[in-house]
């Protein structure tokens, strides 16, 4: 068991704070079209969307846009997208991992280079950085879902593999086919997630100094502002004294 990485703990108290509201319901309801597109659109029949609207919900966005979303996902004139993931190097060598759905793949691309040209890093080809990445579950809970031991033998009974927990809360990890059916058993045992989602894990982390973590923040937060970016993952960390600074 371990303390969740200092980045990940100020990468989700920034976006509770400023994200833009409605950039982020628009991406949360895209996710949702495409699953509902792709499979069943009743969430009980459908993993993916099961997942996509409990991230949803998880934001607080309102019922009626899940359900609008969902409904468009059944007409005729619902935009194509295409899942696209790019990787890449930031500065001082950081990897990357960014996840996109667009309708516009030569846009998405171009922009996406662009923005890695400008932060001083390059993108790379498909696996060139994926391979220090391992596709997993991940089930957030916050503090009062009770303490790390608690938490650590109802995410054993539950099939999970991991938990990292911290004073900010507990993160619970399982293999990427199994996160339905862990997040389920949880749930009897501890109550509803805060979040439930498949990620990107690093295998580890580099920590870096305060002027490589301003432009490492300002390179993501150019790349989860684009109308196309979905998700956003890399492989370094924040000490605790330069975490005190940002």
């Amino acid at each position: 068991m371990a303390g969740h990485s200092k980045w990940a703990n100020i990468q989700h108290r920034k976006g509770r704070q400023d994200a833009a509201r409605s950039k982020l319901f628009s991406k949360l309801s895209k996710e949702i079209t495409v699953a509902a597109k792709m499979g069943d659109p009743d969430p009980e029949k459908n993993p993916r969307l099961r997942l996509a609207v409990k991230a949803a919900k998880s934001q607080s966005t309102p019922k009626d846009l899940i359900d609008r979303a969902i409904k468009k996902s059944q007409m005729g004139d619902a935009a194509d997208y295409t899942e696209i993931r790019y990787e890449g190097y930031g500065p001082n060598g950081i990897a990357i991992i960014v996840e996109t759905l667009t309708d516009n793949i030569n846009r998405t691309a171009s922009n996406v280079r662009s923005y890695f040209a400008k932060s001083g890093g390059n993108l790379g080809t498909t696996g060139s950085v994926s391979f220090m990445f391992d596709r997993v579950g991940e089930i957030t809970y916050g503090p009062e879902a009770g303490d790390a031991d608690t938490v650590m033998m109802a995410a054993i009974e539950a099939g999970a593999d991991d938990v990292e927990s911290d004073e900010e809360g507990h993160w619970i990890y399982c293999g990427d086919t199994a996160l339905n059916e862990v997040s389920e058993a949880l749930e009897a045992d501890l109550g509803e997630a805060k979040e439930a989602k498949l990620i990107w894990k690093p295998q580890s982390r580099t920590n870096v100094d305060l002027e490589t973590a301003q432009k490492l923040m300002r390179l993501i937060d150019t790349l989860e502002d684009d109308d196309d970016v979905q998700t956003v993952v890399a492989n370094f960390d924040v000490p605790e004294d330069v975490a005190a600074q940002l």
